[in-house]
């Protein structure tokens, strides 16, 4: 990698910083406006230092005529998300005199939209604190959106050449198109986030928790105001409105772009959308009907703890309507199997992603075909575009990283002394972005903070390879990567 690359990533990442110490100044005006001076200090030296190292980097000037390749992209993306956390930290620990490997698994976690918290008495904690991990939540949701239209399809993992308008369209013609949707993406992530603040002040929250709710809700973030979570609130309007913005947050956001464009149907006529809402409502009517059944509890009571519960895991959100662990172990399974799903590819929400297993699908039907017609010409399609042989083969490494890197965090964790169940549910719910895990430690009730530091570094790792879809990050790792 030359010189010129290196001060060309360095200028963006100083803009990142710079753009991260402004928005420090959200918690500072809260704290003003709840007269709470004494955690003033602590957001203003944060900010501070994350402005002065972003422009230090910034000032030596951004070199002409150095155009990015698509592997120096891989590293922007890798690097800026390392480095935005470790300022993102800052914070908690200026302020609540945590210790680094507690604030940076916070603040990654927020970043990265998953959700895993080690911080309790949320409902006394600093309004500034709270506003600052939804603020991350709200940042890194936008952030990954960009990411997966503007990078991952240059690694052809993302998932975005199955859903433009041209099939044609590779990556070459990514980004500058990608300059042509960015202010499209920005308003309708805007716009969501405006009107999912009033639902939520309307549905019965004060204006200070339907904002929080609404950047982490749009976000798939999960990090909420109050240790129980939802479960704090028992207006009924308010877990339905938080079901909404959360499957608002997992559709793809490039088909906003489209209806914003003019092409209304956009949303609709998208097969990875129908196949999103075809498993979602399935699951909320087979787990509702079996609770049902073997509880007391009225039928619309049940189909909203259901509701909230299944859309929150399987959308990777994390906000929990009481401990659904304790429904039983069909519930539990059924919870840890959709984790994986996710959303749409595109969204702000994490897991493999419903186009994967859609196309999967289809794969394994042409090739069931295929061996009791060994002659046909098999066509294979998926939105109006042909699967060819690189799709797949992407979506079988992705597939195949995916697990072995779940694996291996759940065997790193499981050394550090933690039960096998903390150690799987806790690597898969990092990966996939979903937050809590299984169990009485990280389970929905619970939290990370009595883990093992090197358990949590082991976790803080495995939200950053998740979110950055595995295969950006281990791209890295590659030696003709760093070859000129």
């Amino acid at each position: 990698m030359t010189l010129p690359t290196l001060r060309t990533l360095a200028f963006i990442n100083g803009i990142f910083l710079v753009t991260l110490a402004i928005a420090m100044l959200v918690p500072i005006a809260t704290l003003l406006v709840y007269q709470q001076p004494q955690g003033i200090n602590a957001f203003l030296w944060s900010s501070l230092l994350t402005f002065i190292a972003g422009i230090t980097m910034v000032a030596q000037g951004r070199p002409q005529n150095t155009q990015l390749r698509p592997r120096d992209m891989y590293m922007l993306t890798v690097s800026s998300w390392v480095l935005v956390s470790i300022f993102a930290a800052l914070p908690f620990v200026f302020s609540l005199r945590t210790s680094f490997t507690d604030a940076y698994f916070e603040s990654m976690s927020g970043i990265t939209a998953t959700g895993a918290t080690i911080f309790t008495g949320l409902d006394s904690m600093s309004p500034g604190v709270l506003i600052w991990r939804s603020l991350l939540h709200w940042l890194g949701g936008i952030g990954f959106i960009a990411m997966a239209v503007a990078i991952l399809p240059m690694l052809r993992i993302g998932g975005m050449r199955l859903f433009q308008t041209e099939s044609s369209d590779r990556s070459d013609k990514v980004m500058p198109r990608s300059h042509m949707v960015a202010k499209y993406m920005v308003l309708a992530y805007v716009g969501l986030s405006s009107l999912s603040v009033l639902a939520f002040w309307l549905a019965g929250m004060n204006l200070f928790d339907a904002i929080n709710h609404a950047m982490s809700a749009i976000a798939t973030g999960g990090f909420s105001t109050s240790d129980a979570s939802l479960a704090k609130w028992q207006e009924p309007a308010v877990h339905w409105v938080a079901v909404v913005v959360m499957i608002l947050g997992s559709l793809p956001f490039v088909l906003y772009v489209s209806t914003l464009r003019g092409n209304l149907r956009a949303l609709l006529r998208d097969q990875q959308v129908h196949g999103f809402f075809i498993l979602l409502l399935g699951s909320w009517l087979v787990l509702a009907c079996w609770k049902w059944f073997s509880t007391d509890m009225h039928w619309l009571d049940t189909l909203r703890h259901v509701a909230v519960n299944i859309t929150s895991v399987m959308t990777t959100t994390g906000f929990a309507l009481g401990d659904y662990h304790l429904w039983g172990p069909f519930a539990s399974m059924m919870f840890f199997y959709l984790g994986f799903v996710g959303g749409c590819s595109g969204s702000t929400a994490g897991g493999l992603k419903v186009f994967r297993f859609q196309v999967a699908y289809i794969l394994l039907k042409a090739n069931l075909l295929q061996l009791v017609h060994p002659r046909a010409v098999i066509k294979q399609q998926y939105n109006r575009h042909r699967l060819d042989e690189e799709i797949a083969r992407s979506i079988l490494a992705f597939a195949f990283f995916y697990t072995i890197t779940i694996a291996s965090l759940a065997l790193i964790v499981a050394m550090t002394g933690m039960d096998w169940i903390t150690s799987l549910s806790g690597a898969a719910a990092m990966v996939s972005g979903v937050g809590p895990g299984m169990g009485e430690m990280i389970g929905p009730a619970g939290n990370y903070a009595a883990m093992p530091d090197v358990a949590k570094w082991a976790l803080t790792l495995g939200m950053l390879i998740g979110r950055l879809e595995i295969l950006t990050v281990l791209v890295l790792l590659m030696p003709s990567f760093w070859r000129h």
